[in-house]
């Protein structure tokens, strides 16, 4: 096992892309600048690697970076109505980027960070540890926040993200991944035919913003019901109301009921890989990139709508304006920390 380090250039600043290996060959490429991800080399039942997240050609491209590919979110993933919340009685006013809406921490949120970081090897595993002093009043946030995100790659094809933090005041935070997985390898297919399982009994309605509504919806009944798994497609396909303001796919918040220790499962039946995702938060955002278009130059070609499925743990900023969400709340000097795992195998 092993961590490479390669200096990169990009627009005057000093970048640095760390890999991590195993000893399975698996191997996951991330940057310092937004903790970006950029590639994951997994096998197929043909024990042939290629890369399952959609990544930039070029990294400069990484610079604006409007779909977020690989980014490390934060403080709040997600979107925050009208750009502002109440704590304590106060208000906060976040810029917007989305409309009137702030979304996945705004334009100068953590994807757009220079990350300290710092690597580790150990004997079944190994990894970097990025962190990140965001200041008070960071994108309009309170508190002084001190971040830190460990990526750790083991032996058993497990790549893990666990995020720590504290602030000195009474803050919002709930961080989170956005990487775009593709199963069928370098982007043969889309992911229309990609499998999904899930634990989740309920998911979150939202308005033709994309905005939580307030309710919760049972999934029974609905393609939004992943409890015995199925296609993404039959959500591209469906004239479920929910579906069509989400452009004709998944862009939904779905609350876990814990009852296996496999969250979500994803598979692909051509390349016969399986991803298992496993995670303590409350539930997940499923996007099945419905708002990709064909103008971005990827690593292995063009991009396109339904290209990468994204799979963001996180707790719910609907909280802060609706009661029976994941609170996003961090008390002051109260210490944040949880974990999310990708394990990669084949059928």
């Amino acid at each position: 096992m092993q961590v490479k380090v390669d200096k990169l250039d990009i627009a005057g600043q000093s970048w640095k892309e760390f890999t991590l290996s195993n000893t399975q060959g698996m191997e996951v490429s991330l940057l310092n600048y937004g903790g970006i991800i950029t590639k994951i080399m997994t096998p197929n039942k043909n024990n042939e690697f290629e890369n399952v997240i959609l990544s930039y050609a070029n990294y400069e491209d990484y610079l604006d970076n409007p779909n977020f590919f690989g980014a490390l979110i934060g403080r709040v993933a997600g979107r925050i109505e009208a750009s502002s919340f109440q704590l304590d009685g106060k208000t906060y006013n976040l810029p917007s980027n989305e409309g009137e809406h702030h979304l996945h921490g705004g334009s100068v949120g953590f994807h757009k960070v220079l990350w300290q970081a710092d690597t580790f090897e150990e004997a079944e595993s190994v990894g970097v540890t990025l962190t990140h002093r965001s200041q008070d009043g960071e994108a309009g946030y309170p508190g002084n926040l001190v971040m830190k995100v460990t990526y750790t790659l083991t032996n058993e094809n497990a790549f893990s993200i666990t995020y720590e933090a504290v602030a000195d005041q009474k803050t919002v935070l709930t961080p989170t991944n956005h990487s775009y997985f593709n199963l069928s390898g370098n982007l043969k297919t889309d992911i229309l035919q990609h499998d999904i399982t899930m634990e989740a009994s309920r998911f979150v309605e939202l308005d033709h913003e994309l905005i939580p509504t307030g309710k919760i919806l049972p999934v029974e009944g609905t393609v939004f019901d992943f409890r015995r798994g199925h296609a993404i497609i039959d959500g591209v396909h469906s004239v479920d109301q929910q579906n069509l303001v989400a452009l004709n796919g998944y862009d939904h918040y779905f609350l876990f009921d814990h009852n296996k220790k496999e969250n979500v499962v994803v598979t692909e039946q051509t390349s016969g890989r399986k991803l298992t995702v496993q995670t303590d938060q409350p539930g997940i955002v499923m996007y099945t990139s419905n708002g990709l278009d064909d103008t971005l130059e990827l690593r292995e070609g063009k991009s396109a709508k339904y290209l990468g499925v994204c799979l963001e743990t996180q707790s719910s900023p609907a909280s802060l304006e609706h009661e029976d969400f994941p609170s996003i709340i961090l008390e002051k000097d109260a210490p944040y920390k949880t974990t999310t795992s990708f394990t990669f195998s084949t059928k």
